[in-house]
């Protein structure tokens, strides 16, 4: 389930809700804003592909689980986010836009480092992006079809949110096979990860 989907069901995107730590949960008001039952839409709701649950919470809001957090990579294609003014020095996490820009790199990087090591490009399975720090990331990605149609999306903190997920999954949960380990089912997820990150992101290849 991806929230694309879900918005062809709501009539809009819903908003991620808490830290998708133990559970991916959204939480959607389109209930009272078209004036519709909350208990009808959440039947349409729950007939969804990969919708784990719906709950009707007070004032008719929804609040819905997946199953699979991993399907909203999926989602993410190109976003024309301009790039803040940011100054290219000082190169430390001080800077917001090195932070940015550094992770755009890191991201880069991955696929041709994936190329040279053998991982595949095919057989997604995004039941394998279940990791706290791959999960921190997919939570980020997740707020983008709601920020993409808002007046004020508030990208540059958005940016720089993306980017510290990033870098946190980056150095605790390799995307490519570490040592001698062979390419697995969740390198080839983490480097489709990587993708949707490096489509977000703003910045050059290398740094």
């Amino acid at each position: 389930m991806t929230p694309d989907r879900l918005a062809e069901v709501l009539g809009e995107p819903p908003a991620p809700m808490g830290s998708w730590e133990e559970e991916a949960a959204y939480l959607s008001a389109a209930a009272p804003r078209r004036h519709v039952p909350a208990e009808g839409l959440a039947e349409r709701v729950r007939e969804v592909p990969g919708v784990a649950g719906v709950e009707v919470r007070e004032h008719g809001f929804l609040r819905i689980v997946v199953s699979v957090p991993g399907e909203v990579v999926e989602c993410v294609g190109p976003v024309e986010i301009p790039e803040p003014a940011w100054p290219d020095f000082p190169r430390t996490w001080d800077n917001p836009g090195f932070v940015v820009r550094y992770a755009h790199a890191r991201a880069c990087a991955v696929r041709r480092w994936a190329r040279e090591l053998g991982v595949p490009e095919e057989g997604f399975r995004p039941e394998e992006l279940d990791g706290p720090h791959d999960r921190q990331v997919l939570r980020v990605l997740a707020e983008l079809p709601g920020r993409a149609v808002s007046r004020e999306p508030g990208w540059e903190a958005y940016l720089v949110r993306l980017a510290l997920a990033y870098h946190d999954a980056h150095e605790r949960a390799p995307a490519v096979p570490v040592g001698d380990a062979a390419p697995a089912p969740v390198h080839t997820a983490r480097v489709r990860m990587a993708q949707a990150v490096r489509m977000v992101l703003v910045g050059p290849e290398r740094l």
